[in-house]
């Protein structure tokens, strides 16, 4: 249904058709450019088996030596919602709400959804749960869940707007925790979750977007390339794939740095062999967000290579399919390549087209 249509309805009716209208590209896969893949079919599901397999009992998953629990979760939780399960349907339903009761239960009073004391880099978390969360808030049937749901984002949204530096972008951990120091991978992982609670409806002031949008294009160099920080270092492949997609969250299609931003990261991420910079699944988890935005021929062209590679890459144990990865860890890039995978789904709202 064409978004000016949806747009002119009341908002019952528009919360309600946009609600049905995600249940069926769920179940019917209705948006998909390429017919399934049997291959990727069967990798994603043995991927989120073993995704399942590595949750713990208090419902969280962690990166390499414990750490980043919140983060992991999220990233794990958001993998499960764009196979289609929800919170009560589905083969992933079970780890979904457990995921969720965790997250909740890190939920602090002044809104961050974390805990500074044993996460070092604890806006991740904060970004990738209120992502995770705006989600699956349409799918919540329990009204005094979805009531604490819409409190938690509530808040989370206010402590993103105080954790925010004066040049509009976020760092590791709060602007007053760290100095005002700002970075752009954080920045993107806080503006895709704010993106994220606006869609669901969770009220979010339009100067704390119109201030990270400043922030990337300060960032942004002559070449396209997008700097580490507002205080300096040269181009970033993965950066500058993050802050792309950034702008597309943030209905920035037409922002006249996009065209060198693309230009950009195609030079460095459209052959998906390039290993030569840092970060690769990070950069390919934005890229490729990117990429099937793009649609057309440019996402075909590109799926055909990260699936190609994905595939190949994957590996196997009892428990299913996951990616090793030395320094974050395996369930990190585990969820990040079943998102990949899945974006043909078209499940969530947030990465549709």
């Amino acid at each position: 249904m064409p978004s000016a249509v949806i747009a002119s309805m009341p908002s019952t009716a528009r919360t309600a058709t946009a609600f049905l209208f995600a249940t069926a590209v769920a179940i019917t896969g209705f948006g998909a450019e390429t017919a399934a893949d049997p291959r990727v079919e069967q990798t994603v599901a043995r991927g989120l088996d073993w995704l399942a397999s590595r949750q713990s009992r208090r419902g969280s998953w962690t990166a390499n030596e414990s750490r980043y629990p919140t983060a992991m979760t999220a990233l794990a939780g958001t993998a499960m919602l764009m196979e289609g399960s929800t919170t009560t349907q589905g083969r992933y339903a079970e780890p979904i709400r457990r995921a969720v009761d965790y997250l909740v239960s890190r939920a602090r009073p002044n809104g961050l959804i974390g805990d500074p004391r044993n996460d070092d880099r604890y806006t991740y978390g904060h970004g990738f749960s209120m992502l995770f969360l705006s989600q699956l808030l349409g799918e919540e049937e329990d009204e005094r869940r979805r009531d604490e749901l819409v409190g938690v984002l509530v808040r989370a949204v206010e402590f993103s707007g105080r954790a925010q530096t004066k040049d509009g972008g976020w760092g590791y951990v709060s602007a007053k925790d760290g100095n005002d120091f700002d970075e752009g991978s954080t920045t993107i992982t806080q503006v895709q979750g704010l993106r994220g609670c606006r869609n669901a409806g969770v009220p979010v002031p339009r100067e704390i977007i119109d201030k990270a949008i400043g922030y990337i294009h300060r960032c942004t160099l002559p070449d396209g390339g997008v700097k580490y920080s507002s205080k300096g270092g040269g181009g970033r492949p993965a950066i500058s794939a993050a802050a792309i997609a950034c702008l597309f969250n943030a209905g920035e299609y037409d922002d006249t740095d996009v065209p060198r931003m693309l230009a950009y990261a195609g030079r460095h991420l459209g052959d998906i062999s390039n290993n030569s910079f840092g970060h690769w699944h990070y950069a390919h988890f934005y890229y490729s967000q990117v990429m099937y935005r793009e649609g057309g021929e440019t996402w075909a062209a590109y799926r055909s290579q990260v699936v190609k590679r994905l595939l190949s890459e994957a590996q196997q144990d009892r428990e299913g399919v996951f990616w090793p990865q030395g320094y974050i860890g395996d369930v990190y890039t585990t969820a990040t390549n079943l998102t990949i995978l899945q974006l043909d789904r078209a499940a969530l709202p947030i990465y549709q087209r």
